[in-house]
């Protein structure tokens, strides 16, 4: 006689957290929630997973229906499962991030009545979130800020042509410290992984500063060492 085994009742959602790198400023990709629990709050693009979806089809589907972005190169970050994080009852979330250029990118623009709009906002402005997302953009960080010193994440977020001084400014933000710029210079061209470009800043009202590119076959090929941002002087 074959056994009947119970069927189990699980609720999963995803959240996404999305860096984003303009005018000099580091940026987390947000949405007006537009119900409830916690409708009118600012949060996290996150939904919950379709039961007959998978987790990575569910991230996708989530982040183009509340901000309209397709394509991202999400990965999943953490698991995040404390009981009482959700206020109708025992969700787990699996949260996604991912690090884009905002320039170039369509307009924000939901297409669900979920989110009443989607926006970008400064880090260091970031308002309170619902539910826990303000722990999960914490995670998100902490975890890009490790990675910097041994993949080169920066590029991913700074435009396709970039200065030093853009680069530079990068760095110091998600550090959180002040760099040498003589040093930073130096051992940032010494990698040989920058290509220096016969173009300059164009429309600057101050000195225009030549431009680079980021050579990720040759990063691939030669690269060995940490870049080691921590270890440099201030």
């Amino acid at each position: 006689m074959e056994t009947v085994l119970p069927k189990f009742d699980s609720v999963f959602s995803i959240d996404c957290v999305i860096f984003g790198f303009e005018a000099g400023e580091l940026k987390i990709l947000l949405i007006e929630r537009n119900e409830e629990p916690f409708k009118d709050w600012y949060a996290l693009p996150g939904n919950f997973v379709g039961q007959e979806e998978s987790i990575d089809d569910g991230a996708k589907r989530i982040l183009y229906e509340l901000t309209g972005l397709r394509n991202m190169p999400i990965k999943q970050l953490h698991t995040f499962g404390e009981v009482n994080r959700h206020p109708q009852g025992r969700v787990i979330t699996v949260a996604y991030f991912a690090l884009i250029r905002i320039s170039g990118q369509k307009e924000l623009t939901p297409v669900t009545q979920y989110a009443r709009k989607a926006f970008w906002v400064p880090i260091n402005e970031m308002p309170k979130l619902a539910f826990d997302h303000t722990e999960i953009f914490l995670s998100a960080f902490n975890k890009i800020r490790k990675r910097l010193n041994y993949q080169p994440i920066a590029f991913d977020l700074l435009p396709e042509k970039f200065t030093l001084t853009q680069l530079q400014s990068l760095y110091e933000i998600i550090l959180n410290k002040k760099l040498d710029k003589r040093n930073f210079r130096k051992k940032m061209l010494s990698y040989g992984f920058l290509k220096e470009l016969s173009e300059k800043q164009k429309g600057v009202s101050y000195r225009a500063a030549k431009l680079y590119k980021f050579d990720r076959r040759k990063y691939n090929k030669i690269f060995q060492n940490d870049l080691n941002m921590e270890a440099m002087p201030a």
